[in-house]
């Protein structure tokens, strides 16, 4: 059964912090245990419902101050409650990461970090709020779960699947409104989502990627070239069984992620297969360079996100770099 809507080639577009925070209000309605905490950002990271339908004492605003926000975060979780904290990526992980390795994952507390503005897509406000490391930098941590999805469908249906998990949870999310492209309701955390068949190249995303990638197949079947698409909206846990299907199907794998490629979701790919399955990767991202204000056209373009310019890296890829077969 397709995971695809049926109108995903021309779709509606919504902001996925804003799905995200109705998820959380729906579920927060039906289990107490729930709350929310923001450093003075409610409204920007889409916690504007909950604030209004929920409110005091189940939301706890901080103050400019993340670095209290997740230890009074894990306190909360200590006691049983089952806390959402947010703010932009730029400020938690980037300003209160060691507070989060120590309070949060030493303790192995089911913190959920909610994250918003990750990626170049902040736009106008430029390189010191485009966090472009949060992947590398919560991917490390012992026991967190780091996942980014694809859509506010997605991000809605995510808070559900992060509330039950004991663990500690980070979510990134970006700023501007994306395509609703994605139709499942049941989000199971590690689990990868195959979107298109293909057998010449394997197209692995996350978060604002895949999209990207969808349309890069298109462009790429016009000329006979086949791929297949995964989105992985859990990168850690990551779906090794998947990245090992598909690579045993295709032989080349290409990943693409809004971030830093250093640490970040390519690199788990990377890792992976070097153990396993030694077959070519090509790892699309952000490359060791920091962003700066513009729209999202543009900054996506200059840093080869864009779907021109990924569409081009894959041909190269394909015509120059042969399939693993067994015996490399």
């Amino acid at each position: 059964m397709s995971v695809l809507l049926e109108n995903w080639r021309s779709p509606q577009l919504e902001a996925m912090r804003f799905g995200f925070g109705r998820g959380l209000t729906d579920l927060a309605k039906n289990d107490e245990r729930i709350v929310a905490l923001s450093a003075d950002l409610a409204e920007s990271v889409g916690f504007g419902e909950f604030v209004e339908q929920i409110g005091s004492p189940r939301f706890i605003e901080v103050g400019v101050a993340e670095q209290n926000l997740v230890t009074v975060a894990s306190g909360l979780a200590a006691m049983g409650a089952v806390p959402f904290a947010a703010s932009y990526a730029v400020f938690s992980p980037g300003r209160n990461w060691e507070q989060i390795r120590t309070t949060i994952c030493l303790n192995n507390q089911p913190v959920k970090l909610v994250d918003s503005h990750a990626g170049l897509n902040v736009g106008a406000d430029g390189a010191t709020h485009q966090m472009l490391e949060d992947i590398a930098l919560m991917r490390s941590l012992p026991n967190m779960v780091v996942l980014a999805p694809a859509d506010a469908y997605e991000a809605k249906n995510m808070v559900s699947a992060m509330a039950s998990d004991s663990r500690p949870n980070y979510v990134r999310l970006p700023r501007e409104k994306t395509p609703l492209f994605l139709s499942y309701d049941n989000f199971t955390i590690g689990k990868a989502y195959w979107l298109r068949e293909g057998s010449d190249v394997a197209l692995l995303g996350t978060g604002t990627m895949t999209y990207q990638l969808l349309s890069v197949a298109e462009m790429l079947a016009q000329d006979g070239i086949q791929a297949s698409v995964l989105h992985f909206p859990t990168i850690k846990p990551i779906d090794e069984a998947a990245i090992l299907a598909v690579t045993e199907k295709c032989g080349r794998i290409v990943t693409a992620e809004e971030g830093q490629i250093a640490g970040g979701f390519g690199s788990a790919v990377a890792e992976l297969l070097s153990e396993k399955f030694p077959a070519p990767v090509l790892r699309i991202g952000v490359q060791d360079k920091f962003g700066e204000s513009g729209t999202i056209d543009q900054l996506w373009q200059k840093h080869g996100l864009d779907v021109q310019s990924i569409e081009r890296k894959v041909r190269g890829f394909v015509s120059r770099v042969p399939a693993y077969q067994a015996g490399f």
